[in-house]
């Protein structure tokens, strides 16, 4: 069994991570930032007598991390790497405060970067261990209004491509987990995300999750069932798109070229529900 460490695990998909693999038998350090506010997993440890530890860790804050590895590290060594920390932040280019794409990549590019920098080399001495980081499939499509949400997912599948060139003659494995639409508060956020009143593509955007929601996205579990697999099976492969859309919407993404990809978010309202309907089966409206 492996010694595990999670960040991000107070909630969704991170407490789901944690939970399947603790189920497992592997001993599971669960960090976030305030786990006293947070005590839901805590609680399901308890209750099932779950292999879990929780630590309090900021991915934010290079002082955070480095007494949060110091404490975990002490304990022995980290086995597999699972950088889940992450937030959202929506909107048109134009419209939103450059706070919020700092905010974004501080906590989904550079906290990733943080905690990889704290066991990486470790695990390239002992030449045995695994990162996994958790991105989106945004991280391979950019749909407006997800660009400061998206940039920092590109930039973390960018990162964790150059790492796994890096780390593969030392017998680290790397991989890149990439879930769709999955049924968390982060995407209950987007589905009730302010409309703005020149780009038409937020409010579609709302409309398009909130559909998701209430046809019945993937859980979070899913996405835990698939970091286990990829911890248990010692597999290469390097990125594992994972929920009931993922792989479509990748595929019909990859279909058409560039220049068709952006006149579809680009048409009119009236030609995007029609494609949308001709796309996706969904018969949206819009307020």
């Amino acid at each position: 069994m492996a010694n595990i460490v999670i960040t991000g695990a107070s909630r969704g998909i991170g407490l789901a991570i944690a939970v399947e693999l603790a189920r497992a038998g592997h001993k599971v350090v669960a960090t976030m930032r305030n786990p006293a506010g947070s005590p839901e997993l805590g609680d399901q440890a308890v209750k099932e007598n779950l292999p879990i530890c929780i630590e309090t860790m900021d991915v934010d804050s290079d002082e955070s991390v480095k007494q949060a590895f110091g404490r975990i590290l002490a304990q022995g060594p980290v086995d597999v790497l699972v950088n889940n920390a992450g937030i959202e932040r929506t909107g048109a280019i134009e419209e939103t405060p450059l706070v919020d794409f700092r905010t974004c990549m501080e906590t989904n590019y550079f906290g990733a970067i943080r905690c990889i920098q704290a066991v990486v080399r470790p695990m390239r001495e002992r030449r045995s261990g695994a990162i996994i980081n958790v991105t989106s499939v945004a991280g391979k499509i950019s749909l407006s209004p997800f660009g400061p949400y998206s940039a920092s997912k590109f930039a973390l599948e960018a990162l964790s491509e150059a790492l796994a060139q890096e780390l593969r003659a030392f017998g680290v494995r790397v991989a890149i987990v990439e879930p769709g639409i999955i049924d968390t508060r982060m995407a209950r956020n987007i589905e009730g995300m302010g409309a703005s009143k020149v780009y038409p593509q937020v409010r579609r955007c709302a409309a398009l999750f909130e559909e998701t929601m209430a046809a019945g996205a993937g859980q979070p579990q899913v996405v835990g069932q698939k970091v286990r697999e990829v911890v248990e099976s010692g597999t290469w492969q390097l990125r594992h798109p994972v929920g009931p859309d993922a792989e479509p919407f990748l595929t019909w993404r990859g279909s058409m070229n560039d220049e068709k990809w952006v006149q579809w978010s680009a048409q009119s309202d009236s030609d995007w529900l029609k494609s949308v309907k001709v796309d996706f089966g969904m018969d949206l409206k819009l307020d």
